[in-house]
């Protein structure tokens, strides 16, 4: 796909394209006012009342996205793109706005999940079967959710138990020889709610590299990822709650590395647990206290002997406690939280080490008739940085008839990984956060049948820790706070129904640039879009998406050219009972070919079906 690259070419796509967003259609959510948002304020909120950009990804919308990941899923929004290593259990990067995929903070139902060693979440072993909505917050979060909350948070949230008995279940089977299975029950029962559900999908892939690729085997290289999650809650009286949660997913997936005698592959598993007390300690004030835990384990295996294995285990223990008071029409929250992180490296005894860090956060949210206002600040103390201290600032105003301004103004930082601070002969234990300074501005219209988000943003990067040359006090390259980037862009989101056909789109443009050698950061397009189109016949539903990119580069010095491309894809559903559904889906319909990363395979056309059964 070519998209304009010329500054005049793109401001005249930029005010045409305002208007045509009214009538594009697009995979992209523009929020209802009525949506409740926990993520955006660490609290539910209605969507009519948040001045920050964010995103909802419903339970249908996850559901007709057929087998895959959650990056699959994540990849079609506004502001977001993706980076993977062949198939969809593969080492997968999410950017946001144009940030590094260190730079997202990543909650499974409120539990922070990563590598401490990379900064980045396991998203090819997160089970989509168990997800029931997805929250997206675009911008810097640092002052409510800490270190790496530059380019925004993303939440996903486990389906939950309320009211009668939901039994849920799905089978399917498609291209490549995937197969899938996921089943599970929720509900409540007097002052209990219960959740559990269970999933098996494994994939026989595609090889994973291209030909002439660095380790390039033929062979295909699949994927099997099970998983086992469930929550639980009993409320121990009026206003006062208890509560555990769990999820349990264990990926094996194969890669190229050159040998053909052994099944190279990674196993790489992902737990996380909390336990929660929530309290009405009065009239007006809530006090949650959570203990969470979440484990990130990756072992390597290239050969059959002990020399070929590697494994690299990363722990989170946090600590929380949040209490929020309602003084009026306005609401203050108080947090506390403690973050342990400890590493342990069977082949890099550098890295078996351990961090903490202590959190004391404030925010304030007020309404005064057309206006809302919100303001936070956070103190963290770290055992291995020092102390950051963060704030941010916004105000809102509705014009009525739907139109509502928003403007805000914020900073942030990224943590030193542990790779960047003790790999050997890489990293350099002086090296500093990374730190943010984001401005941005937004426009949201909803007149019910017809709705736009439109947000100008900027964040200005500076100690960015990259591959550097020299390396102070060392031969060769290393980690080392150098540069500074800038993360620039435009994004507009509008959806509506014409003629009984639901229509949404959005379109980015985006500058995501390295301006200590002024060129385009590795592996983000300068523009991308997402379209979809749907509309229902009685029981059966039918629907197209188009995902559109320009081209990237695979590497930091913008040598190695990757081609934008353009995806369709196509859905139809059909309701035979209340219970009973069929969901078939063709991926990438015109066998595009196209790289994600340089020398990496993606998939051609593929399809998928499926079984489900679901009593609500």
């Amino acid at each position: 796909m070519n998209f304009p690259v010329t500054r005049q070419a793109a401001a005249y796509s930029l005010a045409t394209s305002l208007a045509l967003a009214f009538v594009s259609p697009s995979f992209a959510q523009t929020l209802d006012a009525d949506t409740v948002v926990v993520t955006a304020k660490r609290m539910p909120q209605r969507a009519a009342d948040l001045i920050a950009d964010t995103t909802v990804i419903h339970a249908d919308e996850i559901a007709r996205s057929g087998a895959g990941s959650v990056a699959d899923v994540l990849q079609r929004q506004r502001g977001i793109e993706i980076s993977r290593n062949g198939s969809a259990g593969a080492s997968t990067s999410v950017f946001l706005r144009g940030a590094n995929s260190n730079a997202v903070v990543v909650l499974l139902d409120g539990v922070r999940i990563g590598s401490a060693t990379s900064g980045v979440a396991a998203w090819n072993a997160i089970p989509l079967g168990a997800i029931e909505r997805i929250e997206v917050v675009y911008g810097p979060l640092s002052t409510l959710y800490g270190a790496d909350a530059i380019g925004g948070v993303i939440q996903i949230f486990t389906r939950k138990g309320d009211g009668a008995p939901v039994v849920t279940g799905s089978a399917g089977a498609g291209s490549n020889a995937t197969r899938q299975l996921d089943a599970g029950v929720h509900g409540s029962a007097d002052a209990l709610r219960y959740a559990l559900s269970a999933g098996h999908e494994e994939s026989d892939g595609f090889s994973a590299t291209r030909p002439g690729a660095f380790g390039f085997n033929p062979d295909e290289d699949g994927y099997r990822r099970r998983s086992a999650n469930g929550r639980l809650s009993y409320t121990v009286a009026p206003g006062t709650e208890v509560g555990a949660q769990f999820l349990h997913s264990d990926l094996r997936a194969q890669y190229d590395s050159g040998s053909a005698a052994y099944d190279v592959h990674n196993k790489q598993d992902l737990d996380t647990a909390a336990v929660y007390a929530s309290s009405q300690l009065g009239a007006n004030w809530r006090s949650t206290l959570q203990y969470a835990r979440s484990n990130d384990k990756l072992g390597s295996f290239t050969s059959a002997a002990a020399s070929g294995a590697s494994q690299i285990d990363t722990r989170q223990d946090e600590f929380t406690w949040q209490n929020t008071i309602a003084l009026g029409l306005d609401t203050l929250q108080l947090l506390a939280s403690r973050r342990e992180e400890d590493v342990e490296s069977s082949s890099t005894a550098d890295l078996s080490r351990s961090r903490s860090t202590n959190s004391y956060a404030a925010a304030y949210s007020a309404t005064r008739g057309s206006h809302l206002f919100d303001a936070s600040a956070r103190h963290d103390r770290s055992s291995v940085y020092g102390s950051k201290n963060t704030g941010a600032a916004g105000y809102g105003y509705h014009f009525g008839n739907g139109l509502r301004a928003t403007a805000s103004v914020g900073t942030s930082f990224r943590a030193p990984t542990f790779n960047e601070l003790y790999f050997p002969n890489y990293g350099l234990p002086s090296n500093r956060p990374e730190k943010g300074r984001n401005q941005e501005a937004g426009l949201r219209y909803d007149a019910g049948s017809v709705q736009l988000d439109a947000t100008w943003y900027r964040n200005r990067l500076t100690d960015m820790i990259v591959s550097s040359t020299p390396c102070p006090g060392r031969v060769g390259s290393c980690a080392y706070n150098v540069n500074e980037a800038k993360l620039e862009g435009f994004t507009v989101a509008a959806q509506t129904r014409l003629a009984g056909i639901k229509l949404r789109g959005s379109l980015d443009w985006q500058d995501p640039t390295d301006e200590t050698t002024g060129r385009q950061l590795a592996r983000r397009a300068k523009k991308h879009a997402s379209f979809q189109a749907d509309s229902s016949w009685g029981q059966v539903k039918a629907g197209a998406e188009l995902q559109l990119s320009g081209e990237r580069f695979d590497d930091a010095a913008n040598r190695n050219r990757l081609g934008g491309y353009g995806l369709l894809n196509l859905y139809t559903s059909w309701q035979f009972t209340r219970e009973v559904s069929l969901l078939l889906r063709l991926n990438n319909a015109a066998d595009k070919q196209y790289e994600l990363a340089r020398n990496y395979g993606t998939s051609g056309r593929t399809w998928f079906a499926a079984l489900r059964y679901d009593t609500r």
